[in-house]
């Protein structure tokens, strides 16, 4: 996966939410982290900027209501500061939506920008922020040539089987409803991962990914290309969140609207903000807090993580279908890289597809560590892959700025 070169390529990762930035700068050769952060409450009134350097924390206060643009502009300073410009090659952004326009990265101007509007429309929170932090990043690093690095590229290999939806066929040729699927560039970098983990070559080898956070999606990769995924249109469909319902009867957004008087905002807001873990529970929708209390006998906190490990077990066997055979099936994310709880009732529920789990590698693979957790004479493997989306990003961007 690395470039070769005989100097640091470091580019600076850009991560836009509508009113956060993460960032950081990253040497695309090894995916060493120089520096990294988080802007947060931008526009708001206490926002700041936590960062990370020389294994020092560090928190800068912002004045009230500084959005991107001035966030920006603080870690530009930040950047001259600790003089992490001399090797600074490029800034990848990571764009949510690509729509089907964009299969691979792409160097940024006016047409890819105006692409980038076009497919806003199927995700405007996330589009509308990556497009503010693109602009602020021109204005700032003028010098730089500016990437995008989309998270549904990866998707762009599957079949129209597999990603139309059973709905009139123009909804999809006039206005481009289908499914996309997310976490692309996490689901690539796992595949690749595991593959020389396992001494296999990604182009013969099949693998099930679950990258498991308060976002979680499963991704059937066959021969290094994704085939299928379970998000769609939106990163709200699949398999059971953090905050996010997943899949649910359509027929509830009539049920909601006719019976409760739901507005369509209202119905937004319950299925992406206090659905999944959070809803089922309704204690949290961090994983680490509902296993603590399923552990002490909190039934609904039981009752929320045998939901989520059925529902993504289920999907997990769904995703045979397009591969028929299967080399590994991959845990990465917060979830899928921390969880051993998870990851062994998932497991204990796939018994039939050759998989099992070994007590001991299952818990050795924790916080950070990779490790294949199953035990050797499982017909297929269970690996447990940290995911790395900034180093995709930071390759993907030098690679293209090496090439003008």
């Amino acid at each position: 996966m690395p470039i070769s070169a005989s100097q640091p390529q470091h580019v600076l990762v850009l991560n836009c939410g509508s009113s956060s930035l993460k960032f950081a700068i990253i040497n695309a050769l090894n995916g060493d982290e120089i520096i990294s952060g988080l802007a947060e409450r931008l526009g708001a009134k206490t926002p700041s900027i936590k960062y990370k350097f020389n294994n020092k924390k560090t928190l800068i206060e912002l004045a009230e209501n500084e959005a991107h643009a001035e966030a920006i502009n603080t870690l530009v300073s930040l950047i001259k500061e600790h003089h992490l410009d001399e090797h600074l090659i490029a800034v990848g952004h990571r764009v949510v939506h690509g729509g089907e326009h964009f299969t691979e990265s792409a160097l940024i101007n006016d047409d890819v920008i105006s692409a980038i509007k076009q497919a806003s429309s199927l995700a405007p929170l996330h589009g509308h922020a990556n497009l503010l932090g693109i602009t602020s990043a021109q204005a700032a690093f003028a010098g730089l040539p500016q990437i995008a690095v989309f998270d549904t590229a990866f998707h762009q290999s599957m079949n129209e089987v597999a990603y139309l939806y059973a709905l009139p066929y123009k909804l999809y040729t006039d206005y481009g409803v289908r499914r996309y699927g997310f976490h692309g560039t996490s689901h690539f970098y796992v595949a690749g991962q595991t593959a020389a983990l396992l001494n296999l070559d990604i182009n013969k080898s099949n693998f099930i990914s679950a990258h498991l956070g308060n976002g979680c999606s499963v991704c059937a990769i066959k021969n290094g290309q994704s085939v299928d995924t379970s998000m769609g249109l939106t990163p709200l469909e699949g398999l059971m969140m953090g905050t996010r319902s997943g899949d649910i009867d359509p027929g509830l957004f009539n049920f909601l609207t006719t019976q409760l008087d739901y507005s369509a905002q209202q119905i937004d807001d319950l299925l992406n903000q206090k659905s999944g873990l959070l809803g089922i529970s309704e204690l949290s929708n961090d994983c680490r807090t509902i296993e603590e209390a399923a552990i002490a006998g909190d039934k609904k906190a039981t009752l929320a993580l045998d939901m989520f490990c059925y529902r993504l077990a289920k999907q997990i066997a769904a995703f045979m279908v397009p591969l028929q055979r299967l080399d590994a099936i991959i845990f990465t994310g917060g979830i899928g890289e921390n969880s051993d709880i998870i990851r062994e009732k998932v497991i204990s529920q796939l018994l039939y597809l050759g998989v099992n789990c070994d007590k001991e590698a299952n818990l050795a693979a924790r916080f950070g560590s990779q490790g294949i957790i199953s035990s050797t004479s499982a017909h297929s493997k269970a690996v447990v892959m940290p995911t790395n989306e900034e180093w995709v990003i930071a390759n993907d961007a030098a690679r293209i700025a090496k090439e003008l």
